[in-house]
């Protein structure tokens, strides 16, 4: 009762009658302009995220580099801890034959062990999944625990520098 009468007074003013199986007098062809979001506007879009992606990764680029590097240097700090817990038991560093893997496993020839002195089963790797090297004596110190850092080479700079027990 409601649309007949709706529509009879869309004639008496002077409106277009509405089309069948449309409730506003448009058509599904008219309205599909209406809907959704043009190409271009799609490809301003996607040219903004691309702009603020590229401003962004760098930045979480260097994040991980210097975590990595931090990460790096507490390790080496535990190492050394155990290093010189090592010491205090054994009453000497580990040879350079022994190397780190002395903290994990009783080393033969020392009865005064009470390893293990690392909390897990085996000598970590630093952080690019590289063996820590071990120098005994070190050229700074009794010891020297180091990763090469990224580049896997002495020497370099930013994630690239070695990381070291003096540093």
């Amino acid at each position: 009762m409601y649309s007949m009468l709706h529509l009879s007074r869309r004639r008496r003013h002077g409106e277009p009658q509405a089309k069948r199986g449309t409730q506003d007098g448009r058509n599904a062809r008219d309205r599909s302009h209406e809907a959704g979001f043009t190409l271009i506007e799609l490809l301003v879009v996607m040219v903004i995220l691309v702009l603020l992606a590229s401003l962004v990764a760098p930045r979480v680029i260097g994040y991980l580099g210097s975590s990595r590097t931090k990460t790096a240097k507490v390790q080496i700090s535990s190492l050394a801890t155990s290093l010189e817990l090592f010491k205090l038991d054994a009453g000497r560093y580990p040879d350079a034959r022994e190397g780190l893997s002395a903290l994990v496993q009783r080393p033969t020839g020392i009865n005064a062990w009470n390893g293990p002195y690392l909390k897990t089963d085996r000598v970590p790797l630093d952080p690019w999944g590289q063996p820590y090297i071990y120098r005994v004596p070190g050229q700074r110190a009794a010891f020297d625990v180091i990763s090469l850092g990224a580049d896997k080479r002495e020497g370099g700079g930013g994630e690239d520098q070695d990381v070291s027990t003096g540093d």
